[in-house]
């Protein structure tokens, strides 16, 4: 099963010209899901990484299920002003 075909296309979002990759439709499938992270874990398994690091919200998902496979830390990064203190 190709990964790519399950990673929604929408066009002209947030603004016309833009074609936004959908992934919460990968991340529904668990067949999909699970492929995606071994073959990120094949690609990387091996190498010397410390911790991955991951941008919100969806990064998230991937960039923790990566590091629990390979064993290492992970870091969230939040974008700018996400968690201003007031």
């Amino acid at each position: 099963m190709p990964i790519k075909s399950l990673i929604r296309t929408v066009p002209h979002y947030p603004k016309q010209g833009i074609m936004f990759r959908d992934i919460t439709t990968l991340l529904k499938d668990p067949v999909g899901f699970r492929l995606t992270i071994s073959e990120c874990v094949k690609r990387y398994r091996g190498e010397k990484i410390d911790k991955i690091a991951a941008i919100e919200s969806r990064g998230f998902i991937i960039g923790a299920a990566l590091a629990y496979e390979l064993g290492v830390g992970f870091v969230p990064i939040r974008k700018k002003g996400k968690l201003s203190m007031r």
